[in-house]
């Protein structure tokens, strides 16, 4: 099947990328197999150049990868999608294949602390500059544009704040001076948000999180235009930093409920969102959904719903964060989400611990600060779950 286009999200989300072998197999085949035979010279010389398809070796082609970049690609609305062994070696990959010593990011604020350390402690060593833009703020990204600017890089919603950043606004700004807009989808996945329709020219997943959805395997990919996408491929191709065929297969399974999870997330976070805004011990929530987030309209705009993610600032700082992590006995104590299972974290101390205390302070990550990925169990489980330690 390649033809989507009449086709709705939640039947891509079960049918793209479906190859069906000679058996006739009615579920995705895993091909667990690092290398592949070929009918002699010719056809080696042939499928080794690219000059016709078929598969040679698993670092860079596998059909079970194949059928995850398919369905991944048809969902964003893409050309094309190449799968990585990570969301971070995704990030990894886009800027190895377009970027080169002398040249500038324009990067978000507000960002998973993992691609502030990958874009301050290694891209730099490269020749590489970093600097970095108010999410929120248009004319920030405007101001701070570069002759040598060559890539745009935002998460919206950002991890943990949610700040909601204008895609269309900032890719305007980007195209203008010549450089690339790459899109962290990560929060929303596909069901909720399409950058490349907002006028993004790249969107990054760790499929990690919601395409799998159920904390399984580790993987990422980088989505867009077949012009943009096909340098990441082929800097992969050679480093090998890609999917394995297990991991394809095991989100390809995860990626058949994702239309059904995200509704059911944003459902969850809302209601957990609400309760929380109402609770003498939180100081303030950030969600999107709610009327109050800043960029409430904006989101409800460019996205379908407000996420499963819900972060919050107690009273009491650290002290009544840490308290709260600790109370907890149903949600998961982990800095993974996307997943069914309700998770808890303390970014200051985890996912953004790496970052300088002044680092943290100007992405807005303070200690009072607790990060909630909501998943699928009842609500009123979870809510009675964080009245253990909120008192």
């Amino acid at each position: 099947m390649t033809d989507h286009s009449d086709l709705h999200p939640d039947t891509l989300a079960i049918r793209a990328g479906t190859h069906r072998t000679e058996f006739g197999e009615h579920s995705d085949a895993l091909f667990l197999t690092s290398s592949f035979v070929v009918d002699g010279a010719e056809d080696a010389a042939l499928k080794f150049g690219g000059q016709i398809p078929g598969y040679t070796y698993s670092r860079f082609t596998n059909p079970t990868v194949t059928a995850f970049e398919e369905r991944l690609a048809a969902l964003e609305g893409a050309e094309r999608a190449v799968a990585t062994a990570s969301g971070m070696s995704a990030i990894l990959g886009l800027c190895m294949a377009h970027l080169k010593a002398g040249d500038h990011i324009l990067a978000s604020a507000g960002l998973f602390g993992s691609t502030i350390q990958f874009f301050n402690n290694y891209m730099g060593k490269f020749g590489v500059e970093v600097s970095y833009a108010k999410p929120t703020d248009p004319a920030d990204w405007a101001a701070l544009v570069r002759p040598n600017t060559r890539l745009f890089f935002l998460e919206t919603p950002s991890n943990p704040l949610t700040d909601v950043a204008d895609v269309s606004a900032i890719a305007r700004i980007a195209h203008a001076n010549g450089a690339l807009l790459a899109v962290d989808n990560c929060f929303c996945s596909p069901i909720l948000q399409k950058p490349l329709a907002l006028g993004a020219d790249i969107v990054i997943h760790s499929a990690t999180k919601y395409l799998d959805g159920q904390g399984r395997v580790l993987g990422g990919a980088v989505v867009g235009k077949s012009e943009v996408v096909d340098p990441v491929y082929l800097f992969l191709r050679t480093s090998g930093p890609t999917l394995s065929a297990f991991n394809a297969w095991v989100l390809l399974k995860g990626m058949e409920t994702l239309p059904l999870r995200m509704r059911a997330h944003c459902d969850n976070a809302l209601k957990l969102a609400t309760w929380l805004e109402a609770h003498p011990a939180i100081e303030r929530v950030y969600y999107p959904g709610l009327e109050s987030h800043p960029q409430h309209a904006l989101a409800m705009r460019q996205q379908s719903g407000g996420g499963g993610v819900v972060s919050f600032e107690l009273k009491g700082g650290k002290d009544a964060a840490w308290a709260l992590v600790d109370a907890v006995q149903l949600m998961s104590r982990t800095a993974n989400l996307g997943d069914v299972r309700t998770t808890i974290t303390h970014p200051a101390s985890t996912t953004h611990g790496r970052l300088t205390p002044e680092a943290r302070a100007a992405a807005g990550i303070r200690d009072g600060l607790v990060r909630v990925a909501v998943g699928l169990e009842h609500i009123d489980d979870l809510t009675a779950d964080l009245a253990r330690g909120l008192g």
